[in-house]
C-alpha cells in the first residue's frame, strides 16, 4: 500500500528524478533518492509545506532537484527504475535515506551539517540530512 497519494504518470516522473540524481550509485543510491523525493511528499515542514505530489516535489522552486535542468532528466524511465519508485511509494526505506530530506554530492568527505541540517549518512557519491525531530516530526 502507498504512503503517499500519487498518479500513474507520477511514478515514472520519480523513477526519472532516482536515475538523473543517483544511477552512478545503483539501485540503492537511487533507492535513496527516492526516499528523499516521497519524505518530501509526506511531510508538512520547513520548505515542503505546500507540496503534496510528486510533480509538485520534483518540480519545486527554489529548492528543487538539479536533475529537472538537465536533458538526461527528459528520457523516458526504463522498467528497472519504474520498479524501484514503486517500492519507495510503496514504503520501502532504507538508511541513511529513511528520515532524509536533503541530499547532495560534495566533492570529497560530508559534512557533518549541511545548511544547519544533520548528516544522517553517505552512500557512493550522495551524503544525506535530516531535520531535528522538534522542526519536522512527521517524517520520524
Amino acid at each position: 500500500m502507498a504512503v503517499i497519494r500519487y498518479k500513474p504518470e507520477e511514478v515514472q516522473l520519480l523513477a526519472r528524478l532516482m536515475r538523473a540524481e543517483a544511477e552512478e550509485d545503483g539501485n540503492t543510491g537511487m533507492l535513496l533518492v527516492g526516499n528523499v523525493g516521497v519524505n518530501r511528499v509526506k511531510v508538512r515542514c520547513l520548505d515542503f509545506k505546500d507540496i503534496d505530489t510528486i510533480t509538485k516535489m520534483v518540480f519545486q522552486k527554489p529548492g528543487g532537484f538539479e536533475a529537472t535542468t538537465r536533458p538526461y532528466f527528459y528520457q523516458r524511465a526504463r522498467d528497472r527504475e519504474v520498479r524501484l519508485a514503486q517500492q519507495v511509494i510503496d514504503g520501502r526505506r532504507q538508511d541513511p535515506g529513511t528520515n532524509a530530506l536533503w541530499f547532495f554530492k560534495p566533492p570529497g568527505n560530508c559534512p557533518p551539517k549541511w545548511f544547519g541540517q544533520a548528516g544522517s549518512g553517505r552512500y557512493k557519491a550522495h551524503c544525506f540530512y535530516v531535520p531535528t525531530t522538534r522542526s519536522c516530526p512527521e517524517v520520524y
